[in-house]
């Protein structure tokens, strides 16, 4: 059957379409910008007639109303990533957290230990060869794609078409529901001046012709900012957001200097204002790749200086990282954090940076800690950090001992805790 005609036989409506979820099953949904908004919300609507119907994602945006207090029963999230739609559910134990390093997910999928009924994914029209892009987010989707017994799609005239690694034939999915809505928006926000004096700070530690990985946020865009002047920088990264995109018309980020995918900015999704979208939307400097790419700390080791920046909810004297819970409260997850870490650690040159505010909490609370609030994960061990950088300056850690790392950590440290910190210090014998 030729593409076009495998196309419309397999045109449905939402309720047609999630009509295929039963009892029991487990449901993969594509998340980020990329999340199928109007299939999640049909397959709330079947409630009542469905009962222990497990929902597998990374973050989701946007409201989920598959974890309202009254889907219990019905639905039950089981994240690989939490996020403001599922939060709560996961902190009231109404859902679940896997702790789990981003690279490592589409395994779950292909070795059968997640088995999936069915996957919800959000695609682009097809081109002339019938092949549709995933868009805005290749990430873990293409492995559930492979995987699932089901396939549904909305294929979205608004969802860009991203090219590498990031497609998917009219012939591999089961059902269609055509959509036209514009994708959600992380627009950016001005950095502070904290974060203007950590990105100047991260910008002395990178050298020319470096690659990058950069999240988003106000430490991210200050750093990109303070490089101005840097010269044949290059991207692998997790995620683009506008920061990348500026920095590229700016002439800062060229990739011509990178060992791997040189001229190439290599991501697994995109995060950001429409401008990102619409910029990436055919565009061949961009590839996109599953997480199990662009995430595999041995990839990643192959771009010669490569520089992996990235942050922390606390970080106690020891070097020790915690960024996916604050005490036993469970606020992210592992995400690529410790592939990124561990595959600049690695690399030729290469820097990995975990970068912070010196306090949480207008001040009040101090973010470099004598130790790790209780029930709080460890996500990256202290044997992994190199850098840690905050508004008052740069430790470096690898390789000292942990008196050296006190020390070198108490500097970066806010002035006004330095002495409680020395205190505690020396009742752990660190001083």
């Amino acid at each position: 059957m030729a593409w076009p005609d495998d196309y419309r036989k397999k045109l449905s409506s939402l309720e047609e379409a999630v009509a295929f979820v039963k009892d029991g099953d487990r449901v993969y949904i594509s998340g980020n910008a990329a999340t199928p908004f109007q299939l999640v919300e049909a397959l709330a609507e079947r409630k009542d007639e469905l009962h222990g119907v497990e929902i597998t994602h990374v973050l989701l945006l946007g409201e989920d109303p598959l974890s309202r207090p009254e889907m219990e029963g019905h639905f039950r999230h089981n994240s690989l990533f939490v996020g403001p739609a599922d939060r709560e559910a996961i902190n009231e134990g109404r859902a679940d957290y896997i702790p789990v390093f981003l690279y490592e997910i589409p395994d779950l999928f292909y070795s059968g230990l997640m088995q999936l009924d069915v996957a919800f994914v959000h695609l682009s029209p097809p081109d002339e060869h019938g092949f549709m892009s995933f868009g805005v987010e290749c990430l873990v989707s293409k492995a559930a794609t492979k995987c699932a017994k089901v396939v549904i799609a909305e294929v979205n005239e608004k969802m860009p078409r991203t090219l590498g690694d990031s497609f998917i034939h009219v012939s591999q999915v089961d059902k269609i529901v055509e959509v036209s809505r514009d994708l959600p928006e992380l627009k950016p926000k001005e950095f502070t001046a904290t974060e203007r004096k950590i990105g100047e700070y991260i910008a002395e530690i990178v050298d020319d012709g470096s690659t990058l990985q950069l999240g988003i946020g106000g430490i991210p865009n200050a750093a990109l900012k303070a490089m101005e002047g840097k010269k044949d920088l290059g991207i692998h990264t997790e995620m683009v957001s506008d920061g990348i995109v500026e920095a590229i018309e700016a002439g800062i980020i060229t990739g011509s200097r990178k060992t791997l995918h040189p001229n190439k900015v290599v991501a697994t999704f995109l995060l950001g204002s429409k401008r990102v979208y619409e910029y990436a939307d055919n565009n061949p400097i961009f590839e996109l790749h599953p997480a199990n790419y662009t995430n595999h700390p041995f990839i990643i080791s192959q771009n010669e200086r490569m520089v992996a920046i990235n942050s922390a909810i606390e970080v106690d004297l020891t070097g020790q990282v915690c960024s996916d819970s604050i005490g036993f409260r469970i606020y992210s997850g592992f995400g690529g954090q410790v592939d990124f870490i561990r595959g600049a650690a690695q690399s030729k040159g290469g820097k990995p940076i975990i970068a912070l505010p010196s306090t949480a909490k207008g001040g009040e609370v101090s973010r470099i800690v004598p130790w790790l609030k209780q029930g709080a994960g460890v996500v990256t061990t202290r044997a992994d950090v190199h850098w840690v950088v905050t508004e008052y300056g740069v430790a470096y850690l690898h390789g000292k001992n942990l008196r050296e790392r006190a020390t070198a950590l108490i500097k970066v440290a806010h002035p006004k805790f330095r002495p409680w910190l020395e205190e505690e210090a020396r009742k752990r014998k660190l001083a």
